[in-house]
């Protein structure tokens, strides 16, 4: 089973779009958010168009058009993010209903259910205390 890094494409492209306005460029094109992440343009605009759905970037068309963050990277948190670009929860339950007349298919999806509410729970306190500038401290303390 492949690993899910839509969040972080995202938090990537938010972390270099505020290193560049750091830097006093105030707007990125995809082509230059997607050299970065080192891939297509298309995948940075898709999640850049969900990014701008949640109010966290802006676009701008035409003659110096590209991408610049909606709000200071200290107000953008990885919740906001997370929500912004993933639409499944981070574990999901059979496909098909397990047999119910087994003690472990009857048991497996309440059991599970909330061990996965819990940490999923967790999940979102640790990405909500999260801040795109405290993901960015971090990469240029790690340069």
């Amino acid at each position: 089973m492949a690993a899910n890094s839509r969040l972080t494409i995202a938090a990537h492209a938010l972390a270099w779009l505020a290193l560049a306005q750091r830097r006093g460029q105030e707007i990125l094109t995809s082509e230059q958010v997607a050299a970065s992440v080192n891939t297509n343009p298309v995948i940075i605009r898709r999640s850049l168009g969900d990014l701008r759905r949640a109010g966290l970037v802006n676009v701008r068309h035409g003659a110096g058009a590209g991408w610049s963050l909606a709000r200071a990277p200290e107000h953008i948190t990885l919740l906001e993010v997370y929500d912004a670009v993933e639409q499944e929860p981070p574990f999901g339950m059979h496909r098909t209903e397990p047999n119910l007349e087994c003690p472990v298919g009857r048991g497996i999806r309440p059991a599970l259910g909330d061990i996965y509410d819990r940490v999923e729970q967790a999940v979102r306190q640790e990405l909500a205390a999260t801040s795109i500038a405290d993901v960015l401290r971090e990469i240029l303390r790690v340069r």
